[in-house]
């Protein structure tokens, strides 16, 4: 559903960090709300807007770009520190700093680029809800788009606002939620537990969720059909709205669709003329994503666990010097590493049999949408969560399992590599990798239940305007 000819233009501010898990959803919602007819720009800091325009190899120097990307508006504000500042030094300062400047800063941006246009709506993330604050002063209804599964959402307001947890969560303890499988202490987030050492961002998602009512609208990346019982078990308390899977439209088999995505990493291209060369459904792919940091010793465990197993392999790793010395050498003929992946093609490739991965919530949806099972090695955040539910809910991989020093051992590697390319469930794993991949391309296309929800949310943000 586009706009009528002659009807009011809709202008969408979104407001977001730069993270690439946190950029991109966010972009690939414009994506779609531009395509519906609407006017969208995208806000975020001075120093993101930097990042931003540097990585998509742009020669603009100014800091309010038209059209920088497929309709998309770019605009900034500043956060208080200079441009040289490392941000991710002491994060829980930095965030706690913006939440206080950001508010003026955003409406002082409000003010300056809409006072003679109307501003219909402002769609922020979790990670700046401190936009809703701006919005409300402002007169303009505001929606999140929380960037995690909708189970995480349930887990997180049932915790935060209904107090639905003991007061002091213990090793071994269980909890059951509505909507949600039995979660072990181990398959929380990990925000949540006492050994939590981001005190500013449990106390930015304590915060977000005392004020959740001040959002008109929740949205979500993801869909329906793939976590039907969580969303359901918010209905009455505060519901949730999936408009996903926001993932690379070559994924969903939308092959002439333009991709909004931007990534903040030069990738490697070589990797795909590698994948043509391996049989189809040959290939183990590993990777943690740009934050985890490995141990030594577990590193030396995939790796070992790679060669073992002899299955070609294709392994991203950030620092060559991370990894066991000669094991590139030894494994030249078995397997490629790259410092980092394509990874929507990647996945999408035919030779890919399966997925190693830490479960951040982009990366499993990717993985999801391309229809590949996958080996969990959660670290922190959402991710062990996820891992339950790649295991227990989705049906689609296997999680492996850490020994009391925390470190994964090379046989729990190579028997779940063994158990997902040729174990009694393989045939399982592959047939419920499928089920949810079609899923997902039906949610988004015209009549899924996605694809209603940005129609609903779109309808109502022109009914307000």
């Amino acid at each position: 559903m586009a706009l009528n000819e002659g009807q009011e233009e809709i202008h969408v501010l979104m407001v977001t960090l730069t993270a690439q898990g946190h950029l991109n959803p966010m972009l690939r919602l414009a994506k779609r709300l531009v395509d519906e007819g609407l006017h969208v720009t995208l806000a975020t800091t001075q120093f993101g807007c930097h990042r931003i325009l540097k990585a998509v190899t742009t020669t603009t120097t100014t800091t309010d770009a038209t059209n920088f990307m497929s309709g998309i508006r770019l605009l900034s504000f500043p956060d208080g520190f200079n441009l040289d500042y490392d941000r991710g030094a002491n994060l829980d300062h930095y965030m706690e700093s913006l939440a206080k400047a950001g508010p003026l800063n955003l409406s002082n941006l409000i003010k300056q680029h809409y006072h003679r246009t109307k501003l219909s709506c402002i769609i922020s993330n979790p990670f700046v809800s401190w936009a809703v604050d701006a919005a409300l002063e402002n007169g303009i209804p505001c929606a999140m788009l929380w960037i995690q599964p909708c189970s995480l959402y349930a887990i997180y307001y049932r915790f935060y606002k209904l107090n639905q947890f003991p007061t002091t969560l213990i090793s071994n303890m269980i909890i059951e939620l509505p909507g949600l499988p039995l979660l072990h202490t181990e398959d929380l987030p990990s925000f949540l537990l006492p050994s939590n050492s981001f005190g500013g961002v449990f106390k930015l998602l304590s915060d977000m969720f005392e004020t959740i009512k001040k959002y008109k609208w929740v949205l979500a990346n993801s869909f329906f059909e793939l976590e039907k019982e969580a969303i359901e078990s918010m209905t009455e308390l505060c519901p949730i709205r999936p408009v996903g899977p926001l993932v690379p439209p070559l994924l969903l088999d939308q092959h002439q669709s333009l991709d909004v995505g931007i990534e903040m990493e030069k990738p490697d291209e070589t990797s795909l003329d590698w994948l043509n060369k391996q049989r189809p459904h040959s290939v183990i792919y590993v990777s943690f994503g740009s934050l985890a940091v490995l141990s030594a010793k577990t590193m030396e465990a995939i790796a070992t666990a790679l060669k073992n197993t002899k299955h070609p392999f294709l392994w991203v790793v950030k620092t060559a010097g991370q990894l066991p010395l000669g094991f590139e050498e030894e494994t030249k003929t078995q397997g490629l590493i790259i410092p980092w992946s394509l990874q929507t093609k990647v996945l999408a490739h035919p030779s890919i049999a399966c997925f190693i991965t830490h479960c951040g919530w982009n990366s499993m949806l990717e993985a999801l949408v391309a229809g590949v099972p996958m080996i969990a090695y959660p670290q922190w955040s959402d991710q062990p969560t996820n891992a339950k539910l790649v295991v227990d809910v989705f049906k689609v991989g296997l999680k492996l399992k850490a020994v009391p020093n925390g470190v994964i051992s090379n046989e729990d590697i190579e028997e779940c590599i063994t158990q997902m390319l040729s174990g009694p469930d393989f045939e399982g794993f592959k047939k419920n990798a499928a089920v949810l991949k079609q899923a997902a391309c039906e949610a988004v296309t015209s009549g899924g239940s996605s694809e209603r929800n940005i129609r609903l949310f779109v309808n109502e943000i022109a009914r307000r305007s």
